[in-house]
Formats: C-alpha cells, sequence, structure tokens
C-alpha cells in the first residue's frame, strides 16, 4: 500500500485538489480557522474522548455520545478546514453496543439544518493499531500516513459534500469484520446527520476503495434491515475482497502483500476467539508479533514470498485448517449479509489476468452479477493492465462520477 504514494501527484491532479483547495480557502462565511495543527498528544487508545459514557449501552445505534471541534492537516501543515468529531453508540460483531468516532466535515458556509448532500468516505486504514485511525491521522497524527484521505475528502467537498469519515474497525480494530464495519458506516451517518440537524430525507452516498470498500459494500448490504430510514441513493466500492479465503490463496508466497496474511490472522484470531497459539510455528510467533499494532503501510510488503504454511506447525497444513477459520470467513463474504436496494458501482484492477495483485477480479465480477440477477442496478469495471495500486486511480475519477450522477438523479 506504500506504493499509492507514488502515484498521489497523478491522484491529485485526477481528483482536482487543487482546485478544491481554492474553493475552501477561507472566506467571510467559512469556520474560524484553527491555530496551526500539531500531531495529536495522546494516541485513540490514550485519549479520553473515545471512552464512551458509562450507561452509553442503553442509547440507541447512532447516538451522539461527545463530539468536539478539531483541525485537520497532514506532516505539521495545517488546511483550512476544521471539522466536528463525534464519539456515537454503534454495534459490534457479535451484536452487542459498542462506540467508534466519525469525523464530519463541511463545506464552507453550511451551516446547521441547510440542506446536505452526504458522502460516507472510508479510508483504507487497514489497522492494527490506534494511530491508523482516520480521526487520528485527519488531525495530522502518524504523520507519514494518509495524505490521499484529505486528498479526495477536499475533492469531494468541493463538489459540495458534506463529508463523514467513520473509524469503521471500531475501537477493536476489526479490519475487514463485515457486520462491525458495515453497522459502524451507518451509525456514523445517523450520528452525522443529527449534528447536522440535517432533514430527514438527507441524500447519502457510500465510497470506499480496498479496506474501505468493507464497510461500503456491507454498509449497503446491510442498510435495508439495519438502518431502513436512511435515504442511501448508491454506494461505489473498488478493489474489494470479496471472499477472504480466495485472497488468501491469491497472494500466497508472492512477492508483495504477503504481511496482511499474519496481520488478518490476529484479527481473525481476536474477533472468532480462536486460539492460534497452539498452531503457530516460531516464524508465526515471531512474525504475529511484528505485526501487532501496526498499519498496512508498515507490514504489507514486508515479508515477500511468505505463505500462511510457514506460520504455521507443519502438522497442521494451512490456516484455513485451524479450527474455526472456515466458518470465521465465511461470515465476511460480500453478497452473503443482504441485497442492496441502491445502484451500486464495482471495480477491480486486474495485472495478471487473475486479478490486481491482492483482489480477485473474477469474484467482484462475480458479486456484480449477483446483485444485477436480484434486481439491484449494478455497475462493474475491471481496470485492465492495473495493480490494486495503480487501479485506485481510474476507479477514483469513475467513483466520484457515479457519485455525481446519482446525487443528480441519475
Amino acid at each position: 500500500m506504500r506504493q499509492i504514494s507514488r502515484h498521489l501527484t497523478t491522484l491529485i491532479a485526477a481528483v482536482g485538489v487543487a482546485a478544491s483547495l481554492c474553493v475552501l480557502a477561507p472566506t467571510a462565511s467559512s469556520t474560524p480557522l484553527p491555530a496551526p495543527v500539531e500531531a495529536p498528544a495522546l494516541l485513540p487508545t490514550q485519549d479520553p474522548f473515545y471512552e464512551p459514557p458509562r450507561g452509553y449501552e442503553k442509547r440507541a445505534p447512532g447516538a451522539i455520545l461527545r463530539t468536539r471541534q478539531v483541525g485537520l492537516g497532514w506532516r505539521g501543515t495545517d488546511v483550512p478546514i476544521t471539522a466536528t468529531q463525534i464519539l456515537y453508540r454503534s454495534t459490534n460483531n457479535s451484536g452487542g453496543p459498542t462506540s467508534t468516532v466519525t469525523t464530519v466535515i463541511s463545506p464552507p458556509g453550511v451551516g446547521p439544518g441547510a440542506p446536505r448532500r452526504l458522502v460516507s468516505y472510508h479510508s483504507f486504514y487497514d489497522a492494527l493499531g490506534s494511530q491508523c485511525d482516520p480521526s487520528y491521522t485527519l488531525r495530522g497524527g502518524n504523520m507519514s500516513e494518509r495524505p490521499i484521505d484529505l486528498a479526495l475528502i477536499t475533492g469531494l467537498m468541493a463538489a459540495g459534500y458534506t463529508v463523514a469519515v467513520p473509524d469503521y474497525e471500531g475501537r477493536g480494530l476489526r479490519w475487514t469484520i463485515a457486520r462491525e464495519s458495515g453497522y459502524a458506516a451507518l451509525d456514523g451517518v445517523r450520528a452525522a446527520l443529527t449534528q447536522l440537524r440535517a432533514p430527514a430525507r438527507t441524500p447519502i452516498a457510500l465510497y470506499g476503495y480496498s479496506g474501505g470498500s468493507v464497510p461500503t459494500g456491507f454498509g449497503a448490504e446491510l442498510a435495508p434491515a439495519y438502518s431502513p430510514e436512511l435515504n442511501i441513493i448508491g454506494a461505489a466500492a473498488g478493489g474489494i475482497p470479496v471472499d477472504p479465503a480466495h485472497n488468501l490463496g491469491y497472494i500466497n508466497g508472492k512477492p508483495e502483500w504477503t504481511g496482511v496474511i499474519p496481520a488478518l490472522m490476529a484479527v481473525y484470531a481476536e474477533t472468532y476467539d480462536i486460539d492460534l497459539a497452539g498452531y503457530l510455528s516460531p516464524k508465526g510467533e515471531r512474525i504475529l508479533r511484528q505485526v501487532a499494532g501496526e498499519c498496512i503501510e508498515q507490514f504489507a510488503d514486508e515479508y515477500p514470498g511468505l505463505t500462511d504454511r510457514q506460520l504455521l506447525r507443519p502438522e497442521v497444513g494451512g490456516v484455513l485448517d485451524v479450527p474455526g477459520v472456515r466458518q470465521a470467513i465465511s461470515k465476511n463474504v460480500m453478497g452473503t449479509l443482504g441485497t442492496p436496494r441502491v445502484p451500486m458501482m464495482l471495480g477491480v484492477g486486474n495485472s495478471d489476468g487473475i486479478g490486481d495483485g491482492v483482489m480477485v477480479a473474477a469474484d467482484v465480477a462475480g458479486l456484480a452479477r449477483s446483485y444485477r440477477s436480484r434486481g439491484v442496478p449494478t455497475t462493474f469495471t475491471e481496470y485492465r493492465g492495473q495493480t490494486h495500486t495503480a487501479a485506485f486511480i481510474p476507479w477514483s475519477i469513475e467513483a466520484l462520477a457515479f457519485v455525481n450522477d446519482r446525487f443528480a438523479g441519475r
């Protein structure tokens, strides 16, 4: 994922961030700007703002628990934007209460109660540590990360959209876990609408690439039953991990992306209470310790040629042979949690005839066919010759056009 930085200049041009910065320059109607941004002193795990108040469990999903105003920035450079951060009640993977944070950013001059067009933007933060959370990185924390988030958010704001950026992996950092990610995205929208005093039928789009496609796709699938009151008008998802078991087989032993194998083993073990300790090889124990607490930029490409079998004792076989793993993965296959009631835009690269290096093109094409067979208007694009990183650029252009069309009623 660190390769994305090589394409940043092209991406910024593609989404028109230069123009958006002009649009967002301070005006008489803009929110007063804070002092120059400094990296937050406290990580989310240390910051009292993230701790839910006593009795929050009794509140409804999406209820606001706490708010604050923050400035945004990157590497010590402030951006002429202020935001509201909201701690809100949500639902965890097992259906119990939890809480997380969304960062809500409004175009200048758009006040409370005004008509809105809201985009729930889902960062590809793929995290094992709270320093990766968008609510932290957007404020200038973890200074090597997330310039692209600011670029895309600024572009969306220049188009007139209010943007909500949820920490959709939650306090437990449940990376790729379907229900928790989808619930967090939908409840973040609920909290944002309440804070903005936005009209009940405010149109909403879901938007995310790579890890961000998880809350986008599953959010669209879960919304009809979980949040039927939300007026979601479309969802754009790219670089989609449709079936994690297929992704595992695809990246095993590759020169890139193999660091996601131990990272996801750790996430699934924690989320589904799978006891990995008795199955890990000495190498597996060492690598799982190394990736603990890291962001995907640190671990994705650190273990070229790694396979899941190397992480396990010889008699175990592969990670899918560990008791409980297949069952856990089956709960996180996109297309299985519900039928979206809104148009979908799906995209994926295909650089080697199979996929984009980490996502399987046939899986995404199959998801599009499944949605269409259920009556869901679905656009699917395969970016031929494009890797996961490179496909992000044409996908982001197409996704913005899709979002614009949906808000225009097309």
